[in-house]
């Protein structure tokens, strides 16, 4: 008997990929059937429905399921059970005309040039895109990325069961990293662990991961440092450098038997608050009992409060998921603390000064994020000590230096080209 948390709405998980020796059969038959090309979030989704960390659901949401996850966060066709965004598919209006209810269509990577899975079409629908980014994202603005992806949605949705064939190049290109939900539960099981606090990472450990990691070591049985290795924006840290940076982190300065690194291939849609809830359903589906949410989880620009995604936990039914979120207030370094805190923990509130060399100029607190650190690396400015360890500098000045060699260089006119 499990001492884990049991997955979202079912006593088991549920992958969609089919066993490995019978993918070649199923590939060869994917051949002869209509495609219906994907992008990069839809593939994403798609893994995620593979591997389990979409338990229960068995595909591609019709209509009073998207309906019922936009406006109620609950998806009929399941019996009401809470899910916070929609999970679709999309394509052409000449596509969805060819496409027959009971038909199966090849699900194709366009980015990959791929086959990933098939589909057998059990509904075609249209929806307003507006209506989903006002419930979902809080914003019709097309420069919020996750509300661009929705606008360049095909206009015809696309629902039914399917069946997924492939991992793509996670398991090679992440190996140790990349996770199914149930080699995670394995890990946790053979630790005895029973409470695991999910940390979400998508930018490189800094050190007020670092320090929310060890809070939540100190609450329950280990950290579950998860990774995100699908897309990002373009101005993101690659994931395989995140990762390493990562690694570096915690193989110096935790202790092994309380912390698991792991990954996984959803693509981020920066939906703030309801990402949050998507992010604690998948975590519940991997086997944690406990979501760490500090400042600004799964947001973009100023499109969210810093802790509307906090809130959002709150307001929903104390019964609609049974991870629980650890809220962590805004962290940083003190200087007259000498040491990490909080603003429910530190009594010193000026801020602290930085000049462009690194050095420290006065104030107390210094205020730590993903955004700045990546600005300091790209600026080729110093980064100071009390902001991240060492090993993460390294790695990371490495990637931007890299950046700037590969830059190419401006020729004015009337320049010489000699190399």
């Amino acid at each position: 008997m499990s001492r884990l948390v049991a997955p979202h709405g079912s006593s088991t998980l549920r992958p969609l990929l089919v066993e490995e020796e019978a993918r070649r059969d199923e590939l060869r038959r994917a051949e002869r059937l209509k495609k219906i090309p994907m992008s990069s979030r839809e593939t994403s989704d798609l893994l995620m429905m593979g591997i389990g960390a979409f338990t229960p659901l068995e595909g591609f949401m019709g209509y009073d399921d998207w309906k019922g996850c936009c406006e109620q966060m609950s998806l009929p066709s399941y019996g009401g059970l809470f899910w916070p965004v929609p999970i679709t598919l999309s394509c052409e209006e000449e596509l969805a005309s060819a496409l027959r209810p009971g038909e199966e269509a090849a699900l194709w990577d366009a980015e990959r040039q791929a086959v990933v899975g098939i589909l057998r079409v059990r509904e075609k629908y249209r929806i307003v895109k507006e209506h989903e980014c006002r419930e979902v994202y809080r914003t019709t603005d097309p420069a919020h990325p996750g509300v661009r992806k929705v606008l360049m949605q095909g206009p015809v949705n696309i629902a039914g069961p399917v069946r997924v064939l492939s991992e793509l190049e996670y398991p090679q290109s992440f190996p140790g990293i990349y996770q199914r939900p149930a080699e995670a539960r394995a890990i946790f099981e053979q630790r005895g662990w029973r409470t695991v606090a999910a940390l979400q990472l998508r930018n490189p450990m800094h050190n007020s991961h670092a320090y929310l990691a060890w809070i939540a070591i100190e609450i329950c049985d280990g950290v579950y440092i998860h990774q995100l290795i699908g897309k990002l924006k373009e101005d993101d840290i690659p994931a395989e450098v995140r990762v390493r940076a990562v690694d570096a982190v915690v193989r110096k300065y935790f202790r092994q038997d309380r912390v698991v690194q792991g990954g996984y291939p959803m693509e981020m849609r920066y939906a703030g608050p309801r990402e949050a809830l998507l992010h604690a359903v998948f975590r519940q589906n991997y086997g944690c009992s406990h979501l760490i949410v500090g400042r600004d989880h799964a947001g973009v620009g100023n499109y969210y409060g810093p802790f509307d995604a906090q809130k959002i936990f709150d307001e929903i039914p104390r019964d609609a998921l049974a991870i629980r979120p650890l809220p962590m207030d805004w962290t940083f370094y003190c200087y007259e603390c000498g040491s990490m805190a909080s603003m429910k923990t530190c009594p010193h509130e000026t801020q602290a000064v930085i000049d462009e060399e690194g050095q420290y100029r006065g104030g107390a607190r210094l205020m730590l994020s993903g955004t700045l650190l990546r600005k300091l690396l790209s600026e080729g400015k110093p980064v100071p000590a009390e902001f991240s360890r060492p090993e993460v500098v390294a790695i990371l000045r490495e990637y931007y230096d890299s950046l700037h060699r590969r830059a190419p260089v401006a020729h004015h006119p009337g320049s010489q080209d000699l190399s």
